[in-house]
């Protein structure tokens, strides 16, 4: 199988989800339930990755839904609790991703992600100097699963759909790809998609 580029979504697989504890935590500062909490930003978030708002403009704009009415110190906390909630890298997918970029191979990061977010990521991080090629849906106005996004990440990378495998936590986002062509696959850890990765191709006999 000719595989050309390995391309990574940053929440969820680069760093580990928000635990059940922290978005608990969350929702408490929201006013909200947990429950009430999720269908916020399954409802809602994408429009904050995509770069319509910022943190404190999306809370602000959309916690009145639920009938909440941020104050500007509340709306402080919530952006603050937001943030810290995805700053915990897995430096085991680090590590995997270190290792196909050495075995000579395209790497790439596909992910939602917000203006402030992004910005933190490259002030703090060194996630992205291995990468070749990274789509943020905040810098394009997309978001995934828009197919326009799968087709700038392949625009970029110079490749065809066929010669990129995708790793994603989400499975709308995989069920996309694979019909784009894309060998898409859930996401189950680094040890996972090792195995994954030298079933593909010899390439990765090294992983």
């Amino acid at each position: 199988m000719n595989i050309k580029a390995i391309v990574f979504d940053y929440g969820g697989v680069i760093c580990f989800v928000p635990s059940h504890e922290t978005e608990e935590e969350l929702a408490g500062i929201c006013g909200l339930t947990a429950q009430m909490f999720r269908e916020l930003h399954l409802k809602f978030r994408g429009e904050l990755d995509r770069g319509s708002y910022n943190v404190k403009e999306f809370y602000r704009h959309h916690l009145p839904v639920f009938g909440v009415f941020p104050e500007d110190e509340m709306l402080d906390k919530i952006a603050q609790a937001d943030m810290e909630s995805w700053k915990n890298i897995n430096p085991e997918t680090l590590r995997l991703m270190r290792d196909i970029k050495g075995a000579g191979f395209t790497l790439g990061i596909l992910s939602n992600m917000h203006h402030e977010f992004l910005a933190w990521m490259r002030a703090n991080t060194a996630i992205l100097e291995p990468v070749d090629t990274a789509v943020f849906s905040c810098n394009y106005n997309l978001i995934k699963p828009e197919t326009a996004i799968y087709e700038k990440l392949k625009e970029l990378l110079g490749c065809e759909y066929q010669e990129i495998v995708f790793f994603d936590d989400l499975p709308d986002n995989i069920t996309k790809a694979r019909e784009l062509g894309i060998h898409g696959f859930i996401w189950e850890g680094p040890g996972q998609a090792r195995k994954l990765l030298k079933n593909l191709n010899a390439g990765f006999e090294s992983l």
